[in-house]
C-alpha cells in the first residue's frame, strides 16, 4: 500500500496563499484598469470595440463614460476585495463574455493582432482561481471582516473551555 503524504495548510501557507491572490486580484484589476481608462480617454475606439465583439453598434460618448463609470466602481470593490463572491463573479463573467467574443481571432492566429488575443485566456483562467480561491483571499476588506469574525468565535470557544474546566475549592480539601 502506498501513502501520500500531503502538506499541512497551516498559517504559514494560508499567508503565502492570501498573498498571491492579492497579486493575482491586483493584477486582473491592472488590466480592467487599462480598458476602463479607455473609454473615458478614447471613447471611439471603445464604440468600435462593442461594435466589433459584442455587436452593440453606435456606442455613445456618454455610453461609453457611464459604462466606464461602473466599470470604475467595479474595479475598486475588486481592489479592494469588497464583496467578494460578486465582484470577482463579475469580473469573470465581464472577462469571460470579452474572451469568447473573440473566438473569430482564436481561429487565426498568424493575423495580427490575434496573437495578443491569446493573453485573454490565462487571464481567464486567473478570474476563475481568483473567484474559486476567495474565501482564502484574506488580504480583503470582506477577508479582514470574516478573519475578525473567525477570531471571535475562535475566542468565544477558548472561553467557554475554561468556564467547563472544574475548580478548586477549599471545602474538596
Amino acid at each position: 500500500m502506498v501513502t501520500t503524504s500531503h502538506p499541512v495548510f497551516d498559517d504559514r501557507a494560508r499567508n503565502r496563499l492570501a498573498r498571491s491572490l492579492l497579486l493575482l486580484r491586483l493584477g486582473i484589476a491592472a488590466v480592467f484598469l487599462m480598458w476602463t481608462i479607455d473609454k473615458f480617454v478614447n471613447p471611439g475606439h471603445a464604440a468600435k470595440v462593442f461594435e466589433k465583439f459584442y455587436k452593440i453598434p453606435a456606442l455613445s460618448s456618454s455610453l461609453s463614460y457611464l459604462v466606464g463609470a461602473v466599470q470604475m466602481v467595479l474595479i475598486l470593490a475588486l481592489i479592494t476585495g469588497t464583496f467578494r463572491t460578486w465582484t470577482y463573479g463579475i469580473i469573470l463573467l465581464l472577462h469571460a463574455i470579452s474572451t469568447f467574443s473573440s473566438w473569430k481571432n482564436y481561429l487565426d492566429p498568424w493575423t495580427y493582432p490575434n496573437l495578443l488575443f491569446f493573453a485573454a485566456i490565462p487571464m481567464l483562467a486567473a478570474c476563475v482561481a481568483l473567484w474559486s480561491l476567495r474565501e482564502f483571499d484574506t488580504i480583503s476588506v470582506d477577508g479582514c471582516q470574516a478573519t475578525d469574525e473567525l477570531n471571535d468565535q475562535r475566542n468565544e470557544q477558548r472561553n467557554e473551555q475554561r468556564n467547563e474546566q472544574p475548580t478548586t475549592t477549599d471545602d474538596a480539601v
